[in-house]
């Protein structure tokens, strides 16, 4: 699942349309693409993994859930599930979900909840936070309404960063390691822009993907499924300290993982 920097790039990417007029619209997605023919592009934003794209009346929200893929000014050889032409150009979107959003996007969005966004504040994420004193670590990283664009890569490199074990209860978290697990999320996803843009991402791995601890020179431990997310996750059980009892875990903490 394309996490919140790579939907920064396509943002940047697609601006190139911006104020163009779109000239065809189709495509498998269920909405009205009638509709879409006539209207300018006003902006191209993101919120999290959400591509979204403002028109004159109404706006598309792109998601590109696990496998979807995009191709400016290209097309792969499957159908498109929307596909955008301009005077000078086309966006096609594949494997996606896309839906439309009445009214203004300010008014649908918190921007503040983005990890990536200018309005993002370390005060506000810790708040949110805090409202979740039983939800797990790797839970909480991949939880939309926590930290919006945060996915597996960005949620493992951080804990292994910051040496807390995955299964560490929120609430467990002394106030320093919890203010250091905040910062780090905003600060590694700028670094993960960084090195995407100069396609030397995997290369900068210290745990995601690998198979060998580069502090204890242990094998690091690779599960598929952990916690709530149940998502691939890799981790060093020596240098990441695991807080708390998350045995204790409540059966009803409220979780928005991955679904934004």
């Amino acid at each position: 699942m394309p996490e919140g920097p790579s939907i920064v790039i396509l943002r940047e990417q697609a601006a190139v349309f911006t104020g163009q007029t779109i000239e065809r619209a189709q495509g498998s997605a269920k909405l009205d693409k009638t509709r879409l023919v006539g209207q300018s592009v006003r902006s191209f934003r993101s919120w999290g993994k959400h591509f979204l794209i403002e028109l004159e009346d109404v706006s598309l929200r792109v998601h590109l859930l696990l496998f979807g893929s995009y191709r400016i000014n290209q097309r792969k050889e499957s159908s498109p599930r929307l596909s955008l032409g301009f005077a000078d150009g086309e966006l096609n979107f594949y494997g996606c979900s896309v839906q439309t959003i009445e009214g203004p996007l300010d008014a649908a969005y918190d921007w503040s909840v983005d990890v990536m966004a200018d309005d993002w504040t370390p005060r506000a994420a810790l708040k949110r936070l805090r409202t979740h004193p039983q939800m797990l670590a790797c839970d909480a990283l991949l939880d939309q309404t926590l930290f919006a664009g945060s996915g597996n890569i960005i949620k493992n490199e951080v804990l292994f960063r910051i040496r807390v074990h995955p299964l560490s209860p929120i609430g467990a978290l002394p106030p320093r390691k919890l203010r250091e697990l905040v910062a780090d999320v905003r600060r590694y996803s700028f670094e993960f822009l960084q090195y995407k843009r100069e396609g030397t991402l995997k290369a900068h791995w210290l745990a995601h993907g690998k198979t060998t601890c580069v502090r204890c020179r242990i094998p690091l431990v690779r599960v598929k499924e952990l916690g709530r997310s149940q998502r691939l996750f890799f981790f060093c059980e020596r240098c990441q300290k695991r807080y708390g009892d998350s045995a204790q875990i409540a059966a009803d903490e409220p979780s928005a993982v991955d679904e934004g």
